[in-house]
């Protein structure tokens, strides 16, 4: 926990993040294919689905009298949880010149999102760590806007991982039927 509030010796949540996948756009050889783009979207989804619930979690403590420690271990968590996501992610660009162009089109659309939701955990842990007080406005909105993102992150992944599941059905339907 005293790592969260740590304010020097830390890389930001945003940089972390944001510095995964430009190296591996810029710098990272492609050895991904469809199928590793799939399953890393699948992974993807089980850690977004984690995410999500423990920022409507963090979300409710704005309702209730936790100590700005109970904040600061739950923000831990989710900041363990972005970090993860971003890791897929960044494997996820890796994988890109092999993926599909839906597969592709995933990636864009995920990584700002999760950018975004690090950035704004990272205004959480200042928050935390300038005041510590769990009960101010501002701080209530960034964990608002946080529940908000790890919904719209979790269910982007969700439903692509749900289109490739529906697509490979259909595939092998079609193969039965001999199509």
């Amino acid at each position: 926990m005293a790592n969260v509030l740590r304010k020097s010796g830390y890389l930001s949540i945003a940089a972390l993040v944001f510095g995964m996948v430009l190296f591996v756009s810029a710098w990272a050889p492609a050895f991904g294919d469809s199928a590793e783009a799939s399953r890393l979207l699948q992974e993807a989804r089980m850690s977004a689905a984690q995410l999500r619930r423990d920022a409507v979690q963090m979300e409710s403590y704005s309702k209730s009298r936790l100590s700005w420690q109970s904040h600061a271990h739950q923000i831990d968590l989710i900041k363990e949880h972005i970090n993860r996501t971003g890791k897929i992610v960044s494997d996820l660009h890796n994988a890109r010149d092999g993926a599909e162009a839906w597969q592709q089109d995933a990636i864009d659309r995920i990584t700002p999102l999760l950018q975004e939701m690090a950035s704004n955990t990272e205004s959480i842990i200042n928050h935390l760590n300038d005041r510590k007080q769990t009960w101010h406005p501002e701080y209530e909105g960034y964990l608002k806007s946080n529940a908000e993102l790890a919904g719209q992150l979790s269910k982007l992944i969700g439903d692509y991982v749900d289109y490739d599941n529906a697509k490979s059905r259909t595939q092998e339907l079609g193969k039965k039927l001999g199509f």
